[in-house]
């Protein structure tokens, strides 16, 4: 492979090779990161601290991700356990925002990014490295949300993007990998970029490209094919309490377990596979497979509860804003001033949001099936049918004639000019 050539410098945050002297890598152990580990230290002479964070990826085994770096030549091998973080300041925002990416995408990639950023910052002062990589290509948006973080909390760091300047294909990679002797686990059939935590799984690449094309079995890792899942209906409980999951079928449990529960039970009914076509931050547009069992379950659960204790003007206007909650984090916006404004509505809508919701799961669907709350705002003798002599049926006609008032004016109005 060719000496990096200097590129023109075109963002302040960027380095060039001679400033690169220690660097902090963001870790998985697959494909792009092994390799990135092995070129750093090549191409830049640079000391390499491989920083892996857990945020709940259901198969890694850390403790052999953290022996490969150090057989690749890391100067240290560093596992940092996330997932309680993740699930208390990033997950459950979400939650309450009922944040689905142009209303779909639950956004477990987008969420974690700025956790990374943010602990490789913090890896990167204590042991005094002067730079950041990340293995993210120029097409994708987490280069976006990890570049943005560090810009924002560390501005004394440099960052370098070694897959976005290399520009090596896949299959160039994966040559790369058994020329210099590191085992992945990535192959020209089965080439599928894989990411994952406790909030869910993405596939992208190989078939997943072609529109045209259903997705293939060999895809889905977590999720049970809805055609293969059981013939009979699951039902599962959730219960809540400041717009929280806090208990399933009745048994209390903190958040990571209660999300680990509820993807175990989804995923095995089929619930949660969304093959999404959407427009990533750089313009393109783009094909993904998501597993989101625990999402999928827990975000239909929420915005139902939700509602239900809601009035109707809250229901209508916090759709909305979870719409733009969900763009700003999908952009990488964390640091976002709107976005801290718009945490503090969700908070305030959501210290209502109390009581169970049941959810059907059956062969890849969830559906709501009973609801209850403290706090409803659903009164059965006022909605039924049946005389109720606290609900006044002859005040209707009065309030109808009011109601209409403006829009009748406006109608009379419009109907003369247009007759003159």
């Amino acid at each position: 492979m060719s000496e990096i050539q200097p590129a023109p410098l075109t963002a302040g945050y960027l380095a060039r090779p001679h400033e690169v002297h220690r660097v902090v890598l963001l870790y998985s152990g697959g494909l792009d990161t092994s390799v990135m580990l092995k070129w750093i230290q090549d191409q830049h002479d640079a000391e390499v601290v491989a920083l892996c964070v857990d945020l709940g990826q259901p198969e890694d085994d850390f403790d052999a991700i953290r022996q490969k770096a150090l057989n690749l030549g890391a100067v240290a091998s560093l596992v940092v356990d996330a997932k309680e973080e993740f699930a208390r300041d990033y997950v459950a925002p979400a939650i309450r925002a009922n944040a689905r990416y142009q209303g779909g995408y639950p956004l477990f990639t987008s969420l974690g990014r700025p956790l990374l950023a943010k602990l490789a910052v913090a890896a990167a002062r204590e042991h005094g490295a002067d730079t950041i990589a990340h293995g993210c290509t120029g097409k994708g948006n987490d280069q976006v949300r990890i570049e943005a973080t560090v810009a924002t909390l560390a501005p004394e760091l440099k960052v370098i993007a070694p897959v976005r300047e290399w520009q090596m294909g896949r299959d160039e990679e994966i040559a790369y990998a058994k020329e210099h002797g590191i085992p992945v686990s990535s192959t020209v059939e089965r080439p599928y970029s894989i990411d994952d935590n406790l909030w869910g799984r993405s596939s992208e690449g190989g078939v997943i490209e072609d529109l045209a094309q259903a997705i293939p079995d060999d895809v889905f890792q977590l999720i049970t094919p809805p055609h293969r899942a059981p013939d009979r209906s699951e039902d599962v409980v959730l219960g809540f309490r400041e717009g929280l999951p806090i208990s399933v079928d009745g048994e209390e449990l903190p958040l990571v377990a209660l999300i680990q529960r509820v993807a175990e039970i989804a995923s095995r009914n089929g619930v949660g596979i969304l093959d999404h076509l959407e427009d990533r931050v750089v313009g393109l547009k783009v094909r993904d497979v998501y597993e989101v069992p625990a999402a999928e379950v827990i975000l239909t659960a929420h915005r139902e509860l939700e509602k239900l204790v809601c009035t109707g003007r809250e229901n209508a206007l916090k759709p909305q804003l979870d719409s733009l909650w969900a763009q700003l984090v999908y952009e990488g916006l964390w640091y976002e001033p709107l976005l801290g404004d718009l945490n503090a509505f969700m908070d305030r809508v959501n210290r209502k949001v109390e009581g169970e919701i049941t959810v059907r799961l059956y062969k890849g669907n969830a559906t709501v099936i009973g609801r209850s709350s403290p706090l409803a705002l659903y009164d059965r003798s006022l909605a039924t049918f049946d005389a109720d002599p606290s609900f006044s049926q002859h005040a209707s006609p009065g309030f109808i004639e009011l109601f209409s008032l403006q829009s009748r004016m406006a109608h009379q109005i419009a109907e003369a000019r247009d007759l003159g």
